[in-house]
């Protein structure tokens, strides 16, 4: 019973956890006056650190559906921040890389992303940042061989 109380708890603070750092990641964001989400900045940074990447490979990645990914996509083309070409061998498959605008504001983000990080963790020791990473990949793991989910 006790197990079952606290599978529940951890289950609905990840949930918790996950919706207020976006919303705090977008408040921070407008308060900087980026005219990025969290959401689209996500996608920003996989494309630099990659430097090159495939559409569905962003799907992949953060496991949203490709029409999620797609809506993304053109609203960061629509503000010249992303360029995409078409790789295609008889079907259509897209290759994303930042503008030099897209790369100027990830570089602008970039500090304020780790600004973020450092208020979610502020009064976190860091053994206690590495339970709660290594508990979380535990679960990670427990899950990711149970879903058809390509990680």
């Amino acid at each position: 019973m006790l197990r079952s109380i606290l599978k529940e708890r951890i289950r609905a603070r990840l949930s918790t956890t996950a919706i207020l750092m976006r919303a705090y990641s977008n408040q921070t964001f407008a308060e900087e006056g980026f005219d990025v989400t969290a959401e689209q900045y996500a996608i920003l940074s996989l494309i630099a650190d990659s430097s090159e990447i495939y559409q569905r490979r962003l799907s992949e990645i953060t496991l949203k559906d490709r029409a999620n990914i797609s809506r993304i996509v053109k609203i960061l083309k629509e503000k010249e921040l992303i360029d995409i070409t078409i790789d295609s061998n008889g079907r259509q498959i897209y290759k994303l890389k930042l503008t030099q605008k897209g790369l100027n504001l990830y570089s602008k983000m970039k500090f304020t992303a780790d600004k973020i990080r450092k208020t979610a963790t502020k009064n976190i020791k860091n053994e206690e940042l590495e339970i709660c990473l290594n508990t979380l990949d535990k679960i990670y793991f427990n899950l990711s061989d149970k879903t058809n989910l390509q990680i």
